[in-house]
């Protein structure tokens, strides 16, 4: 309890440290508000854009493309990670691909996304899935190769079946590694979701933080936006150590 008490504390104080450098860096430098406003002017639009329905749909919207192109992205990597890690000849033919894909631009890719699926969900899922895709189908290579070599000879000379060594021998192994790439894969689900939304879209975070911007040229509902985007980001990520936790927790 008492270590729990001391981290908590401690992001509190880091976030409490922020918020001072924040106030002080506009008091010295003398920012305009419509420049860099004060963080009190940011909290009380947060608030406020959360109470009025400003906010709130748009961020539900967002939330729903990060759930669906993470579940989709993450189960493709995990089965094209372990098709990399048992066969040659699938290595030899997808990995060029995996590599070009990950080496484009996601800002080049996403206005092509919204011409061939449209502005709709399917473009946002599609651009979440493909960044999601890497880190995840790497990190399950990387662990189903490092599965300890005896457990595999164990479940050989007990004449498991091939099913059976996947569920209780590889998957199990590999989990550590698997949940380091999901754990990435979250946070990178939600910049898919914004700049997808950035080539069109009629809500979320993303189309949000562009009118503030743009037309209203609102940057306390832009930061406020911004304070948002973290927020799922970090949200995001806390669901899969927590996952993590209960599923590795309770082999080990």
């Amino acid at each position: 309890m008492r270590p729990l008490l001391v981290r908590v504390a401690g992001i509190f104080g880091a976030a409490a440290i922020f918020v001072i450098a924040w106030k002080l860096l506009v008091v010295i430098g003398d920012w305009k508000p419509f420049v860099l406003p004060p963080p009190e002017s940011v909290g009380a639009r947060l608030v406020s854009g959360w109470a009025d329905g400003t906010i709130g749909p748009n961020a539900a919207a967002t939330l729903l493309e990060v759930v669906l192109g993470f579940a989709v992205g993450a189960t493709l990597a995990v089965l094209i990670g372990y098709l990399l890690a048992r066969s040659s000849l699938a290595r030899d033919l997808l990995s060029p691909y995996v590599v070009a894909a990950q080496s484009t631009p996601v800002l080049a890719l996403a206005p092509l996304f919204a011409l061939w699926f449209g502005p709709g969900l399917l473009s946002k899922v599609v651009m979440c899935s493909l960044i999601v895709f890497f880190p995840v189908a790497i990190a399950t290579m990387v662990g189903i190769r490092e599965v300890d070599r005896s457990l595999l000879e164990m479940s050989r000379a007990f004449r498991a079946s091939r099913l059976q060594t996947l569920l209780r021998v590889e998957i199990p192994g590999a989990l550590p590694s698997i949940f380091g790439g999901l754990r990435v894969g979250a946070t990178l689900a939600v910049i898919g979701a914004v700049v997808s939304e950035w080539a069109g879209a009629d809500n979320g975070l993303g189309v949000l933080l562009l009118i503030a911007k743009g037309s209203r040229f609102d940057m306390p509902l832009a930061l406020a936006t911004l304070v948002t985007i973290a927020a799922l980001g970090v949200a995001c990520y806390l669901v899969v150590v927590a996952v993590e936790r209960r599923v590795v927790g309770a082999r080990g």
